[in-house]
């Protein structure tokens, strides 16, 4: 279950950039559907980020991949620490060519300075399509001048 201070966290991003056309996953049109960060859970449709053959694009798997273990990472991570992507790993399984995809992400680790998440990706028949890894260091946030030392 998500805290209220994780709600604050995934509402205060949310507010920051909401409708700037700054957020890769907001142009691709990814929406969180579960914002509790031990199963995070987001989807995104395939029209729209295809590659030339009509497939969904790996690229964009990616990006919903490191998207929502991004955002499990920060909300485990708490108000006073920021989470960066360090390395992200996709398998690509199958291949989805309409409707949306979901992405499901959970912890294997989480620690104090990295995290590591799986991230399964299924189609509309909940066929896996990609299996992602992300690792994230965590950072105190002041250290990326988003808030004041405390």
């Amino acid at each position: 279950m998500i805290t209220p201070a994780q709600q604050t966290i995934f509402d205060e991003a949310h507010r920051r950039w909401k409708g700037t056309d700054e957020l890769l996953g907001d142009r691709m049109g990814i929406e969180v559907v579960d914002n509790d960060p031990n199963r995070l859970v987001a989807t995104m449709p395939v029209a729209g980020n295809r590659q030339p053959y009509g497939l969904l694009h790996g690229g964009a798997s990616a990006v919903l991949a490191e998207t929502v273990g991004s955002w499990a990472a920060a909300l485990l991570a708490g108000p006073d620490n920021i989470a960066v992507g360090v390395e992200l790993s996709c398998t690509h399984h199958r291949s989805a060519t309409q409707g949306e995809v979901t992405a499901v992400c959970t912890p294997l680790h989480v620690g104090r300075t990295i995290s590591t998440f799986e991230i399964a990706i299924t189609d509309e028949n909940d066929r896996r399509i990609c299996t992602a890894r992300l690792t994230c260091a965590i950072r105190p946030a002041h250290q990326a001048g988003l808030t004041s030392p405390a």
